[in-house]
């Protein structure tokens, strides 16, 4: 399997990969528009809500994991085989397209985060889009060992959240029911996984970040809605600490309910 994080050198020497723009904006702003603007060559666009999530509902979450069907559909139509490499960006250092590469790479398919993403990208964009050929992708069920349930981060030893501390302390909450974070969660905000120059630090330097982990197989990450906590998943993956756990409701599913919520930075 490729690394989950590629550089645009990577993509020059495998044309054969295909690249998907999964920007996505929870401030109103159009993703369509965006992509409409200008985007890499050759690039697909990808659709959060139509293809890597199933409808939001107060019992599931905002971004419920799609059907597999509903995912394989937007796979073929987006060109993107069972065997076709994908390299995915957004404009947000992978915040969003993380969820893209963590749920391909679940399913033991090649797919990688771009290095940078639309910021670092120097080969010019294009208002053109591209015609994908027929293809088909098959739907498989999501394996059970990569997600944690609403019980399962209840009781988790470790439960990291990708939120913005200020999301998670509960000072800000513009998305969900009520702020806060779930007991026990630390805060690994996504932003701290990038440099400076918006890439990815090093694998070192990533295992420096999680110091607390022994086993990415340990972890349960969450966030808002199970989609930027895809970003913690890739780095730690990145840093060689291996592959965690999602829980796909997250604090959209967990603030729906009755459960306790925290507000402090240390619980």
């Amino acid at each position: 399997m490729i690394a989950p994080v590629v550089d645009a050198s990577w993509l020059t020497a495998h044309p054969e990969a295909v690249i998907a723009d999964v920007r996505y904006y929870l401030d109103g702003r159009s993703a369509a528009e965006a992509y409409a603007g200008g985007h890499i060559p050759g690039a697909v666009r990808i659709d959060m809500d139509a293809v890597l999530a199933n409808p939001a509902s107060r019992e599931e979450g905002r971004h419920p994991l799609p059907d597999p069907e509903r995912f394989a559909a937007g796979m073929s139509a987006a060109g993107i085989s069972d065997s076709t490499p994908v390299v995915a960006y957004d404009d947000a250092g992978g915040a969003m397209a993380g969820r893209l590469v963590w749920m391909l790479r679940m399913l033991g398919h090649d797919a990688a985060l771009l290095d940078g993403g639309l910021a670092t990208w120097e080969g010019g964009l294009t208002s053109e889009v591209p015609a994908p050929g027929s293809t088909e992708f098959t739907a498989r069920e999501w394996p059970a060992d990569a997600l944690a349930t609403i019980d399962d981060a209840a009781t988790g030893d470790f439960v990291i959240d990708a939120r913005a501390p200020e999301r998670y302390r509960g000072e800000s909450e513009p998305l969900d029911a009520r702020p806060g974070h779930i007991p026990g969660a630390r805060n690994y905000p996504l932003t701290g996984n990038l440099g400076a120059n918006g890439r990815f630090l090093s694998p070192a330097e990533l295992r420096v970040r999680f110091a607390e982990v022994a086993v990415a197989s340990e972890v349960i990450s969450s966030c808002g809605s199970g989609v930027t906590a895809c970003h913690n998943l890739i780095a730690m993956e990145h840093a060689g600490l291996g592959r965690g756990r999602l829980y796909p409701g997250s604090w959209s599913q967990w603030s729906a309910t009755d459960r306790p919520a925290a507000t402090n930075a240390v619980d």
